[in-house]
């Protein structure tokens, strides 16, 4: 029967496209428009996020109880920094690599490069930049004990802190803040046409959703991305949002090819396997990790957890290695796209 019904889906889509006119360059030139503007929309979101947050950070030393609304309203523009960079990550990133350390590089990432000096004015644009590192000062007081833990022994560490004098808060704003809000004009600016290679923004989709993986296990140990506003959920639902986004662009081009119905259907269906799992946990944050929580030896018990339940459903959903994952899928998408494969 599945050999039968596999027959069926490949007929179908040969009828389909022997139906069409178009060539693959056809195709690929309506890709990249789409998505020049699909992704640009986003970008623009970025941008004036980032200034949104510029514009309410205060210019005097930050007090938790006297700066509140300031506080939160800069909270607010972050998230939303992060919903429009989650959105255009996975094609963009590929591309503009300079940029995406600049923006989305983690503490531990940032201080590797930087050695036992570390970074210890955690205000200024030089060193530990981008969203994370804003969102280390803009939730300072909240960073949960497990992220302390890991951040602490870290060659060049420096406690995350609001800004203490009036010198702090204006670095803050004039100079990190203003960083984002260069490199997100940069980064919308350079988004152009000519700049779109499809074969790095497809695979760029894939490591994406490989990274949803990654990202979970990180939060067992306090590593993941969003660690200190404890939005690692948040930042997996924008990032899904975003690849759906951009693989629908491709998917006219995908279903054209004779044998691209199949695969198409199972990228699908693990994305809406993905959403369910995701809508079906409350709140930003990633379930509470069971104390006895291995990901290399998860006990019944730990995977019968609302955290384990949703490592193992991330986990079959994005194994790379798993005929029918959604990473499996989108490698043999990639291959009947004409693409090569690219280095990890």
């Amino acid at each position: 029967m599945k050999h039968s019904t596999n027959l069926s889906v490949l007929l179908i889509a040969s009828l389909a496209a022997c139906g069409s006119d178009k060539s693959d360059s056809d195709y690929k030139a309506d890709v990249v428009a789409a998505m020049h503007d699909s992704i640009g929309a986003d970008l623009a979101d970025l941008v004036q996020a980032a200034r949104d947050l510029q514009a309410a950070a205060p210019s005097h030393a930050w007090s938790a109880t006297a700066d509140a609304t300031a506080i939160t309203a800069m909270r607010d523009a972050w998230k939303r920094t992060r919903v429009a960079y989650e959105h255009v990550e996975g094609a963009t990133a590929p591309i503009f690599g300079d940029l995406d350390v600049s923006m989305d590089e983690r503490y531990d990432g940032f201080l590797e490069g930087l050695g036992a000096a570390g970074d210890q004015n955690l205000f200024d644009a030089t060193g530990v930049t981008g969203m994370h590192a804003i969102e280390r000062i803009l939730y300072a007081p909240a960073i949960r004990p497990e992220v302390i833990a890991f951040e602490r022994p870290l060659p060049g560490y420096k406690a995350a802190a609001f800004p203490a004098t009036e010198a702090e808060a204006m670095a803050f704003k004039t100079q990190l803040a203003q960083k984002l809000v260069d490199d997100a004009i940069s980064l919308h600016d350079q988004w152009q046409p000519a700049a779109i290679d499809l074969e790095f923004a497809f695979q760029g989709l894939s490591g994406l959703m490989n990274e949803q993986g990654e990202k979970v296990d990180l939060a067992a140990t306090g590593e993941e991305e969003s660690r200190y506003a404890n939005l690692t959920l948040f930042d997996l639902r924008n990032n899904l949002d975003g690849t759906k986004q951009i693989y629908e662009v491709f998917r006219d081009w995908i279903k054209s090819k004779a044998k691209g119905a199949e695969p198409d259907s199972m990228v699908q269906a693990r994305f809406a396997a993905l959403t369910t799992l995701y809508d079906s946990n409350p709140g930003d944050a990633i379930p509470v990790v069971p104390a006895t929580w291995s990901s290399d030896k998860p006990t019944a018990a730990d995977l019968g957890t609302p955290f384990g339940m949703l490592w193992k459903t991330v986990r079959d959903n994005v194994d790379p290695n798993a005929d029918g994952s959604v990473v499996f899928e989108m490698h043999e998408i990639s291959t009947l796209l004409g693409f090569r494969e690219l280095p990890e």
